[in-house]
C-alpha cells in the first residue's frame, strides 16, 4: 500500500548507512526477501511487477525496519462513512 517503507540500516567499514525503500504509488507495496546471503528489498506493483529494487548483502545488514501503513478493513470503512461523530449525552 502507498506509503509502506521498509528501513535498511548497513555497516559501510567506519560507519553506517540508512537507506529507504517506500511505496511511493497507490497499489504498490514493499516486498522483502533473503536469498543467498543477499537481502532484497523491492517495490512492487498490484500486477507483481518489479519498480525497483534495493540489494545488500546480509552479512553487513545491521538492521532491518518495516514500516506498514495501518489498514482499515472494508467493514469499518463502510461503517463509519455514513454514522455521525459520537457527542456527549445531553441528558447528562
Amino acid at each position: 500500500m502507498k506509503g509502506d517503507r521498509v528501513e535498511i540500516v548497513v555497516d559501510a567499514g567506519d560507519t553506517t548507512r540508512a537507506y529507504e525503500v517506500v511505496a511511493s504509488r497507490a497499489g504498490r507495496r514493499v516486498e522483502t526477501a533473503v536469498r543467498r546471503g543477499v537481502v532484497e528489498v523491492s517495490e512492487v506493483t498490484r500486477s507483481g511487477s518489479v519498480v525497483r529494487t534495493a540489494r545488500f548483502m546480509a552479512n553487513r545488514v545491521l538492521a532491518l525496519v518495516e514500516h506498514p501503513v495501518p489498514r482499515v478493513e472494508e467493514s469499518e470503512r463502510a461503517g463509519a462513512a455514513g454514522e455521525r461523530p459520537l457527542r456527549d449525552d445531553p441528558r447528562s
